[in-house]
């Protein structure tokens, strides 16, 4: 323990007070009032008018000069790194010239001089008196000023970042990390029912926090912003930092620790949580807390409080302070302490932000159902995944087990990429609104969209989302061409609007499609059907007997929804040449296909050789963030000029483009589409190794990180297997690696998974589909 904890109050009269201000600093005051302190002693001078002069403290005997030299330059420092936060200031001696507030450089001895009362000497030293009430009722402190409260503690902590003492390094009890330290005082808590409690804290404390306390972010901190530390206006709101006595290097928690343990007095129950909710949201207005310190400020919070209670009551007994000023705050704490073992730790992180101790909830899957409702899709799997975190490839469920993710595209570059992560925080702390005000990341964005595509392709549109770009991309065929036929595979999917639920037969339950629209059967190279263009040209013949010139047609590049293909490039040049020749427009609809996935280029449509009049992207342009794109010409948007306006509020919004420009970063520096090809090739190979082995195994086939396996019950007749393909869906699912089925009788597996699955991954995925496909005879 520090030895100032145990050191006696200097016996002081302010008329004591009053001769050493004007020997030592030459401060002339007409009279001193204590204005108390838990183990020195302070005392506001005034002048003739009783308007105030400086604050003088006097040190207790066992006080380490180097931590007052410490105070001095923290102070100094944190004034010269943000002049706006307002902190007391030390005066230098009288020695050096006319009183007043120390400059940066200032010899620390100069700062303080010394006081004798008989043979025992006190440091004593000066200050600036700062504008504002001390002591306010925290309980009386509005939302604004709680906010506020939270942000003045990121500042500090802020300006003394950067700041290092050799006397930081100290035991200091009000410090939490210390906080085990205080288990010698709980014998002195008069109270039983609060012993027990203080006691209970520690324990959870030590065998919690101490052995991860470690990997918490450290610096010099001021460990105790309390209302007894600051000075305020009259709403509250912080004006001044007047004592840097507790100071230590310590992790950031312990900080807010201290300003939780003083604000929270007055309050209990949900109120507390919503006061530290509010204090928590002004601190990361400045510095964001990292998931281990919001699962961790709970029992660091409570562990202060305990402090506070065995602290004070220790000196009590001690005869160090009087009880009614030590034990002010104890019963207080005892009711927050209270509050948070009702709740619960695991709720009290919650509570305050952190994701907390989740386990499995079998309540899940009834409550999905009862809120979403009987039509919304149902869950994959016999058995489903109840998700907690990502990674990369790697999905962990709430009991810690983690499947490979062979099926998720959303997640272009990986779950949770950290670049893009970063994007996304980064860019929500600044600012986030439409693009009618100007703001460079979306227009970055299109540029670098377009400088991807074909000369031509000049123009972006930003939505949210696969199914609105595929709306828009429509909705500007039908505004050009005057028409409203409408051309797309046999079991497509191009989205949930109500124009692109019209061109996604795969949601066709009743089989019946809207009258203008016309599908043709995708190429199906297994069974050698449907390889040329004539099914297109059937279909583009039925709309025009029907007296429904086309508007657009739209192809997915790897007709994902319709079993997974490696288009013949030839082929899709063909339909291209339908489709123009028939006066429609051409959308390639790259949601699923796009970005890398092929391997080839950025866009699956590059490989067949042909210029898309309309270019789709979806969600895995911002890695699952809400952002999605439309890339067309020039002049097919300047036709709509008059008619219509192309807007979307949130569309292209500046995190959404952060994100996006992240992922396109991401592309080119991990060389993904390097990666892709390698990987692809290796895929394939293991996958035919696997089929091989398995008659049930009809075909293998796809293109870059996009492949299908396709279940037969005989090879001979090559009649689809989808129950089958279910069950080794699900057994995959049981072994630890997550895939997905696809095509119109649900009999391809889809092997689909984040562009971050490399060769590594690969035997994994196929030991998995061997194991399953054996144990599904």
């Amino acid at each position: 323990m520090d030895a100032v904890m145990r050191g006696a109050r200097p016996r002081l009269t302010t008329a004591d007070a009053v001769a050493v201000a004007e020997a030592s600093f030459g401060v002339r005051a007409r009279a001193a009032r204590d204005l108390g302190s838990e183990r020195d002693r302070t005392f506001l001078l005034t002048d003739d008018d009783g308007g105030p002069l400086a604050v003088l403290k006097v040190s207790n005997p066992a006080e380490d000069p180097a931590v007052l030299d410490m105070e001095a330059a923290a102070a100094l420092h944190v004034t010269t790194v943000d002049p706006g936060l307002r902190v007391a200031l030390p005066w230098r001696q009288a020695s050096t010239g006319a009183p007043g507030p120390a400059r940066p450089g200032d010899d620390p001895g100069v700062l303080r001089a010394q006081w004798k009362d008989g043979e025992v000497a006190h440091w004593v030293r000066l200050y600036d008196v700062l504008p504002g009430n001390s002591r306010i009722s925290a309980a009386e402190l509005s939302d604004a000023a709680l906010v506020a409260w939270g942000e003045t503690a990121a500042r500090l902590a802020q300006a003394l970042r950067g700041f290092g003492h050799p006397a930081a390094h100290r035991t200091m009890l009000w410090d939490v990390q210390n906080a085990p330290a205080a288990r010698a005082m709980v014998g002195d808590i008069r109270d039983p029912r609060a012993r027990a409690v203080v006691a209970r804290v520690l324990d959870r404390f030590e065998r919690d926090v101490v052995p991860v306390w470690g990997r918490l972010r450290a610096q010099v901190a001021h460990t105790d912003l309390s209302v007894d530390n600051t000075l305020t206006d009259q709403d509250g709101f912080v004006t001044g930092v007047i004592d840097f006595g507790d100071m230590s290097h310590t992790a950031l928690v312990s900080d807010l620790a201290s300003v939780l343990d003083s604000l929270g007095t007055g309050r209990e129950g949900p109120e507390l949580f919503r006061l530290a909710r509010l204090v928590l949201d002004g601190y990361q207005r400045r510095v964001e807390l990292e998931d281990l310190e919001l699962e961790l400020l709970g029992p660091a919070w409570a562990a202060r409080s305990a402090v506070t209670i065995a602290i004070s009551s220790w000196r009590v007994a001690q005869g160090l302070e009087e009880q009614e000023f030590a034990e002010r705050y104890n019963a207080a704490c005892l009711r927050m302490l209270e509050t948070m073992e009702a709740a619960g730790w695991d709720e009290v992180a919650r509570q305050l932000g952190a994701r907390g101790r989740r386990g499995p909830d079998p309540s899940l899957a009834a409550r999905r159902a009862a809120a979403f409702g009987p039509a919304v899709d149902p869950l994959f799997y016999d058995e489903p995944v109840e998700v907690a975190t990502a990674r990369g490839v790697w999905i962990t469920d709430v009991a810690g087990r983690s499947y490979l993710d062979a099926y998720n595209n959303v997640p272009c570059v990986g779950h949770a990429h950290p670049r893009v992560t970063a994007a996304i925080a980064r860019q929500s702390r600044q600012i986030n609104t439409h693009t009618r005000y100007l703001h460079p990341a979306a227009i970055e964005l299109a540029e670098r969209l377009t400088a991807t595509c074909p000369p031509g392709l000049d123009t972006v549109l930003l939505v949210n989302s696969g199914s609105e770009a595929n709306d828009l991309a429509w909705r500007m065929a039908t505004a050009v061409t005057g028409r409203r036929g409408g051309l797309c595979t046999a079991f497509a999917y191009h989205g949930i609007t109500e124009v692109t639920a019209a061109l996604s037969p795969e949601g066709w339950l009743d089989g019946v499609g809207p009258e203008h629209v016309e599908t043709w059967e995708a190429p199906d190279t297994y069974r050698g059907r449907h390889l040329d263009a004539s099914a297109f040209a059937a279909a583009l013949a039925r709309l025009r007997e029907r007296g429904l010139p086309p508007a657009a047609a739209i192809l997915d590049g790897i007709v994902t929804s319709d079993g997974i293909a490696d288009l013949d490039p030839a082929y899709v040049r063909e339909l291209v040449r339908l489709t123009r020749e028939a006066g429609a427009l051409w959308i390639a609809d790259e949601v699923q296909s796009g970005y890398a996935r092929t391997g080839a280029s950025l866009w699956s449509f590059d490989r067949f050789g042909v210029v898309p009049d309309f270019v789709t992207i979806g969600k895995p342009m911002g890695n699952g963030h809400p952002v999605a794109a439309v890339i067309t010409r020039r002049d097919i948007v300047a036709e709509l000029v008059g008619r219509a306006t192309l807007f979307s509020t949130f569309g292209g919004n500046p995190v959404s483009a952060a994100a996006a420009l992240a992922v396109l970063d991401v592309i080119e520096d991990e060389r993904v589409l390097d990666r892709v090809r390698g990987t692809g090739l290796a895929l394939r190979s293991a996958l035919a190794e696997v089929a091989a082995d398995h008659p049930g195994a009809g075909d293998v086939r796809g293109v870059g990180l996009a492949w299908g396996v396709e279940l037969v019950t005989d090879p001979a007749t090559r009649e689809p297997d989808g129950e089958r393909a279910k069950r080794v869906r699900d057994r995959m699912r049981h072994l630890g690696v997550l895939v997905g089925t696809t095509g119109r009788h649900g009999n391809v597996l889809k092997i689909r998974p984040p562009l971050a699955f490399d060769e590594t991954h690969v035997p994994a995925l196929a030991e998995a589909l061997g194991t399953a496909l054996t144990l599904t005879r």
